[in-house]
């Protein structure tokens, strides 16, 4: 069985630090665990032998893309990458980062899969709301002209991602990242455009309504992502996530679709291929 992690940043400097050793429960008095130092080659090594066998990284910001680029380079027909500028690294001049974001797109055909991550986030930042929206525009019409995916990250800001992607001259293709939303969200991104929806540790939280939204979405829509170094999955949480935990999610995902996990896997790893052309 393969799987493959759509959403992973294996490459962060999160992975060149030792992990902080935590509790498994609060007021549990216990010796912590010695931390184990590991490296991104070792994360993505571990990835690997838990049967993830691909894995996209998505580009964050400028200062990140040469150590995303060295590292995928390490492990050739195992890793495939997005460029993009994330909402909340949008910099003091939004216009010259995204020069250099379409000069490696334009200048690398073929290297990268998507224009990602890109996006809306009005949570952290929603005094940018005009600068995200103009950079996120600007980054669908380079995913357009060279027919590439999106992948989107939507934080606090659907209306404005909706209007943005309305405003393309031709209809844009590409994934919702770490969805988290409705049923009726999930219909009112169908209206414009041909999505998936990217589901990772969130479907496995506690109190998570998203197990109850996947049916409005289909297997046939869902992406499978870890987010790593983010959301760690149960019964991860707590821990720096790991692409190695991917399994976990496929579990929570084939449950409440009442399908096995071979068919989860399977179909996954089948709409990744399609969309990313990988």
């Amino acid at each position: 069985m393969e799987l493959i992690d759509s959403h992973t940043h294996l490459y962060s400097d999160e992975y060149l630090t030792e992990e902080q050793p935590r509790h498994p429960k609060k007021g549990v008095v216990m010796p912590p665990p010695e931390p184990t130092p590991q490296g991104c080659d070792e994360a993505v090594r571990m990835a690997l032998d838990a049967g993830v066998s691909h894995l996209i990284f998505p580009a964050n910001a400028l200062y990140e893309i040469e150590s995303m680029k060295q590292l995928a380079s390490r492990f050739p027909g195992k890793i495939s990458m997005a460029m993009g500028l994330h909402p909340t690294e949008l910099t003091d001049n939004p216009a010259k980062a995204i020069d250099i974001i379409e000069n490696e797109i334009d200048t690398h055909p073929g290297l990268y899969c998507a224009v990602g991550e890109i996006g809306i986030d009005l949570y952290w930042e929603p005094e940018n709301r005009q600068r995200q929206m103009a950079a996120f525009d600007r980054q669908c019409r380079i995913a357009l002209r060279h027919d590439l995916p999106i992948i989107i990250h939507c934080r606090d800001g659907l209306d404005e991602t909706l209007e943005v992607l309305r405003g393309l001259e031709s209809v844009p293709r590409g994934v919702f990242h770490s969805f988290g939303g409705s049923a009726q969200d999930v219909e009112r991104i169908r209206e414009v455009g041909d999505f998936h929806f990217g589901i990772n540790g969130i479907v496995t939280f506690k109190n998570s309504t998203l197990p109850a939204v996947l049916p409005a979405i289909g297997i046939d829509r869902i992406l499978l992502e870890t987010d790593s170094p983010y959301l760690a999955p149960v019964p991860f949480r707590g821990r720096r996530n790991q692409s190695a935990y991917l399994p976990a999610i496929a579990d929570t995902v084939a449950r409440a679709l009442s399908l096995s996990l071979e068919e989860v896997a399977a179909q996954t790893v089948a709409n990744t291929r399609r969309l990313f052309n990988i």
